[in-house]
């Protein structure tokens, strides 16, 4: 899913080519001058993304809304790699403003792998468990100095209350086409459960597309764009979107999820399935899928 929250306007994007890039990287890296450069199928929505040679990857950020999050990865990502069991993102470095191009951007290592998706997984249990100790790990790390909730991540790890309003009007325009009265009663549980106000690390964005897979199993971790610390039931949303039923609950089990900390989750699981529905878009069918996923989750 994207991040984009549809709380307002959609971020004005600018687009970016290889020659584009190529120009940033001769004037700012000229080390890396000689290397090809193109762009990466299927590279996202907050950023555009382009492979730098073999082993190398750049990453410019498509409106200034997403740019925010640059300095955070730059400060925070080699922190947090030695203390998480599976490789993440660290950057080489970072780049300015330049050909045209108006906004900071990054260097990134090239991290090998597949985006996650249920037909790609091996084994459902152990990727929800293997998922549940990466986020275990990610949680232990000092949050002292860690960014907050805020615009550079569109509120992640705060309040459900951001999206009430779109969580309400897109109900509304669903209504008659899903079971209304039961999202709704799940949109409630959600805001009413409480959270301790214990703020940890999350990662803010665990989707499949930055989930990366080898031979069916859980193998890097991507796109920290969002991360932040606060409450971490916002990385909890996965078990409805992509694990099986049994995967789930493995996953909650090696995460320790208590139930309001679940409630929340499948709170941001829930708000994000229900605009995408309304939206009828090309996504549209996969997020019914979830909706379905979440409705009969929370009945059963």
């Amino acid at each position: 899913m994207s991040t984009t929250p549809s709380l307002g306007p959609v971020p004005q994007r600018v687009t970016v080519d290889a020659d584009q890039v190529r120009r940033l990287v001769l004037d700012q890296f000229p080390q890396w001058a000689g290397l090809p450069v193109r762009p990466v199928s299927r590279g996202g929505w907050d950023n555009w993304t382009f492979h730098l040679g073999d082993r190398m990857s750049v990453r410019l950020p498509s409106a200034a809304e997403y740019a925010l999050a640059v300095g955070k990865e730059q400060r925070w990502l080699p922190v947090l790699a030695p203390r998480l069991p599976l490789p993440i993102p660290v950057p080489l470095a970072e780049g300015r403003p330049g050909a045209n191009y108006p906004f900071p951007w990054s260097v990134y290592p090239w991290l090998d792998g597949e985006p996650a998706s249920a037909d790609r997984i091996a084994d459902p249990v152990r990727f929800g468990a293997d998922l549940a100790e990466f986020l275990a790990a990610l949680q232990s790390v000092d949050t002292d100095g860690a960014p907050r909730p805020g615009k550079h991540n569109w509120f992640r790890g705060g309040t459900l209350r951001t999206y009430d309003e779109p969580a309400r009007r897109a109900l509304a325009k669903l209504d008659g086409q899903v079971d209304a009265d039961l999202a709704r009663e799940i949109w409630k549980t959600a805001l009413d459960a409480h959270w301790d106000g214990v703020e940890s690390w999350f990662h803010g964005d665990v989707a499949p597309g930055n989930l990366l897979l080898e031979d069916g199993e859980l193998a890097a971790v991507i796109d920290f764009g969002t991360c932040g610390a606060g409450d971490p039931a916002c990385d909890t949303a996965i078990a409805w979107t992509l694990l099986t039923a049994e995967g789930r609950r493995v996953f909650r089990e090696r995460l320790s999820v208590d139930d309001a900390t679940w409630a929340r989750g499948r709170g941001w699981a829930l708000w994000k399935t229900l605009v995408t529905c309304a939206q009828a878009n090309r996504e549209s069918a996969d997020a019914r899928r979830v909706l379905g996923e979440i409705l009969s989750e929370y009945g059963g």
